[in-house]
């Protein structure tokens, strides 16, 4: 969400269920990663269907400025995107930007932090997506050399996944990166049923390139994925996992382990 101009600004908050009842019939999607975990792929499949509209990472420009965190471009993250959460929520659950009958919502799971209600979650249809912190972490210390916990976004995937399985009474769903790669087509019609959205071919090949809907951080991040047209085939890492970051890998794994139980498998 880049920053809106002050026509664009709303004079008074809306409550994320008024918001929500403005806009009744439309589908808005919530899908809750970590770094490095092929969601901006995910976001290239929803985003080449011609029905949906899709967000990138809305709230990173509010978490760098609170944090103060010296990622990759942070200064023009910071300076190029909306760093009000209340005003991202109010987006969020508006009106569905271009007239679109979807709008698919990519959000790391540490960029929301403890201060922003969850009031809006209820607007959404949730789904986690998960990677074996093996393959995650190999990729995410490359770019972030010494990942901390709260790096990794796995805790707070964890906590925002109880808060969704509280405030609904059912478990949301949850794929698995690696299942996505080795079978796009069963895996994210699954995941289109479990969302209540019909699946579209489209969401299996794009074009290569970039989007007007990519924060100006992909230059940092999205070098694989702009070269991309699809999905690409799952390749174990050859690469060992750097030792220092070991212990991390064990604190992630049991996070990791208890969401695999919950996720959608083509042979349930």
């Amino acid at each position: 969400m880049t920053r809106p101009s002050s026509s664009e600004t709303p004079e008074g908050m809306r409550s994320s269920r008024g918001a929500a009842e403005a806009v009744a019939g439309t589908v808005r999607i919530a899908m809750w990663s970590g770094p490095r975990n092929i969601s901006t792929a995910m976001m290239r499949a929803w985003g080449n269907r011609p029905d949906t509209f899709v967000s990138d990472e809305p709230f990173y420009a509010f978490y760098l400025k609170r944090t103060r965190l010296s990622h990759p471009g942070a200064e023009e993250v910071i300076a190029r995107h909306e760093t009000d959460w209340r005003l991202v929520v109010e987006h969020l659950t508006g009106p569905i930007p271009q007239g679109r009958a979807i709008w698919f919502q990519k959000h790391m799971t540490h960029h929301v932090l403890p201060e922003i209600d969850r009031g809006w979650f209820d607007a959404m249809r949730h789904v986690f997506l998960i990677r074996d912190p093996r393959d995650m972490l190999t990729s995410l210390q490359k770019t972030i050399p010494h990942p901390t916990l709260s790096d990794t976004g796995m805790p707070q995937q964890s906590a925002i996944f109880e808060e969704v399985r509280r405030r609904t009474g059912r478990v949301p769903p949850v794929i698995d990166a690696r299942e996505v790669l080795e079978n796009p087509r069963g895996m994210l019609g699954l995941l289109c049923e479990a969302l209540g959205v019909e699946f579209r071919e489209e969401m299996l090949c794009w074009p290569a390139g970039s989007r007007a809907t990519d924060g100006v951080w992909a230059k940092h991040w999205y070098a694989a994925v702009v070269k991309s047209t699809g999905f690409e085939p799952y390749r174990p890492k050859i690469e060992p996992m750097p030792s220092s970051v070991h212990g991390l890998y064990k604190s992630c794994l049991g996070i990791y382990q208890r969401l695999m139980s919950f996720r959608l498998t083509l042979s349930r």
